[in-house]
Parts: C-alpha cells; sequence; structure tokens
C-alpha cells in the first residue's frame, strides 16, 4: 500500500527525526531510554513481549543518536505528494488525498513545544457527535515518543500500534510486582493471565472507544474554554504551568464525556483503566477521586456519577482562572496544588 508513496514516506519520516533531534534529550533518563527501546521495538518489527537483544539495542542507539547529530540544525522540510508540496502541518489538505487510498496523516505540537508525525494504514473512518474520527493501524513512519490520540480541530486521531505499545508497558510494570488494585482488575477482566497477547488486544479495542471519548471531551471542553485557552499553551509556557494547565483541561474533558459515559455503559474495566492511570498531577487535583473505592466501581449507586458531577463543576471553575492569571501565577498556583484540588 505504501510502495507507491516512497518519497512522502521518506520525507515524513525525516521530519520525525528532526522532531527527535531537537527534543528527545528533553526527556528524563529513564523515559528516554524506555521509548527508544520501544522505537527500536518498532523499527525493528519486533512483536510486543518478546525480548529484545541488548547489544544489538545499544548500538541501534549509537547510531540512531549520530543521525540526530547530523539534523538537529535541520529545518521540517515540505511533503511531497501528487504532484505538489505541502506544508507538514497541513493535515487537512494532505489527508483529502490520502485516505482514498487507505492512508492516514497526522501531525501537530505536543508537550513542551514537540511536533509529532506519523504516516500509517487507516483502519476505520467514523462519525463521533461532531467530530470525525480516523483510527490508524500499522504505521510506516512516526517519531519517538508516539501519542495514542490526539484531537486536531473537529478530527481525532487515534492511533492503534501506540495505544498497543503503552498498554503492553503497563501490563509489563504490572506483571513485575502483581499488586492488587484497579490495573489488576482491569488486566483480569480481559484474562491477561490465561492469554496476554489477546488479552493487549481486546483491551485495545475497549481502549480506543476511551480515547475517543477523551478526546470528545476535549472537543467539548475547548468549546466552554474558547480559543485563549490553546493559544496559552501555544506560547510558550514554562513546563510546570503547562502541565498543570494540561491536567485540568484532562479533567474537564473527563468529566463532561468520558466518565458520565463510561458509566451510563457499565463500561467497568475501561473505568477501573481510568483510574489506574490517575497518577502525576491529575491525582494531586483530584484527591478526592484518587481516594475512591476502585472495587466498588459496577456494583451500581450514586456516589461516583455525583463525584463525577462535582469534578465537571470544579475543573470548569478552575480552568476558567487560570484564563484569567499570568503564567507567573500560574507557575506558582502549580508549586500549591492543595489550594486548587477537589478534595
Amino acid at each position: 500500500m505504501i510502495a507507491g508513496f516512497a518519497p512522502l514516506l521518506e520525507a515524513v519520516q525525516r521530519n520525525c527525526h528532526i522532531s527527535d533531534a531537537r527534543h528527545a534529550r528533553e526527556m528524563t533518563l529513564c523515559t528516554y531510554l524506555l521509548e527508544m527501546r520501544e522505537f527500536y521495538r518498532w523499527e525493528a518489527g519486533i512483536p510486543f513481549g518478546e525480548p529484545l537483544a541488548r547489544a544489538e539495542v545499544g548500538a541501534w542507539l549509537s547510531e540512531r543518536e549520530a543521525l540526530w547529530e547530523t539534523l538537529a540544525s535541520q529545518e521540517l522540510g515540505p511533503l511531497p505528494l501528487a504532484g505538489r508540496r505541502f506544508d507538514p502541518f497541513a493535515v487537512g489538505a494532505i489527508n483529502v488525498e490520502l485516505l482514498p487510498h487507505g492512508l492516514v496523516y497526522g501531525a501537530g505540537i505536543g508537550r513542551f513545544g514537540k511536533p509529532h508525525f506519523f504516516l500509517g494504514r487507516l483502519e476505520r473512518q467514523e462519525r463521533a457527535e461532531a467530530l470525525t474520527v480516523l483510527v490508524c493501524a500499522c504505521e510506516y513512519a512516526r517519531d519517538l515518543a508516539a501519542l495514542p490520540a490526539a484531537l486536531q480541530g473537529e478530527t481525532v486521531f487515534v492511533r492503534r500500534e501506540a495505544l498497543v505499545q503503552w498498554l503492553w508497558e503497563k501490563a509489563e510494570a504490572w506483571a513485575m510486582k502483581r499488586a492488587p488494585g484497579p490495573l489488576a482488575l482491569a488486566l483480569a477482566a480481559h484474562g491477561f493471565e490465561a492469554d496476554p497477547r489477546g488479552a493487549i488486544e481486546r483491551m485495545a479495542e475497549a481502549e480506543i472507544e476511551s480515547l475517543i471519548l477523551h478526546e470528545r471531551g476535549e472537543y467539548a471542553a475547548g468549546r466552554l474554554l474558547g480559543a485563549v485557552w490553546e493559544e496559552r499553551l501555544a506560547c510558550g509556557c514554562t513546563r510546570r504551568a503547562e502541565l498543570l494547565m494540561r491536567a485540568v483541561r484532562d479533567h474537564l474533558a473527563d468529566c463532561l464525556v468520558t466518565l458520565p459515559t463510561l458509566i451510563e455503559r457499565e463500561a467497568w474495566p475501561s473505568m477501573w483503566f481510568w483510574f489506574a492511570n490517575l497518577d502525576g498531577l491529575r491525582r494531586e487535583l483530584w484527591p478526592a477521586l484518587a481516594g475512591f473505592d476502585y472495587a466498588k466501581v459496577g456494583a451500581g449507586g450514586t456516589a461516583l456519577p455525583a463525584e463525577v458531577k462535582r469534578g465537571a463543576e470544579h475543573f470548569e471553575c478552575l480552568a476558567r482562572r487560570l484564563l484569567n492569571t499570568e503564567e507567573r501565577e500560574i507557575e506558582a498556583l502549580s508549586h500549591d496544588l492543595a489550594a486548587l484540588a477537589l478534595a
């Protein structure tokens, strides 16, 4: 399928390398090594769950870092397609050309200003409320940090390979200690002990729906907060301020769409998985829900829906407060989360 698009593939992957060359070392060392290991797995086509040869990974890592040294000062290049040259962020126009061929392209700016790009096979296209959803199956080009889902305008991009990678990482980390908790419940619901590979595939199907719900929530939150919110993120906030703003919007999105819909659908394994990922700033901002008895999820009652409704009100008010707060004050607030938290 990709054979007739070799120049495009080469140009997309080159832009991915340039982005990585500029931003990869901004990660913590632990995160960097983990992402590089999984990036090697993707390039080499090694299935998840299979061990990697340490010497081969090490040699590849050295070669990749050497390549980055030659590209760090280069500019992102245009993409050749259909006899034209497209700006690499002209996602809509590029996909007009690609979707009829069963391909999908994504590009955007992620955390801390890092550009992200991918090119892959289109698995399906559907509508979700006012949004178009494009689900990508296998990927032919990508950068180091593969994001499972993203919202751009009125289009949701979901990347199956990136989601499966994330699920495998979560499951492998859990399997080392096998601690009880919401992740254990979610994995058990999909039969992980008896069939790890099948369980992750089944889990991916369920979590694709959760990702779509979250991006629908992001869209709803964006309509509430207006374009100023995105403009402030794009203007180069300090890292701590950006993380706080993103965490608040994530909670608002989930309270508006994700959590109410999962409760309505009685999608309890996905609810358990949501609780398993309530960490970092998001956990600190919502200690009342962090302390919720996840074992009671699915037992009925009104406690969880009531807390979600309370969360929607709290995080919308907090988001509007941040909109009217100068960046240096947001930075200060990020170090006093107890004053912002929903207890």
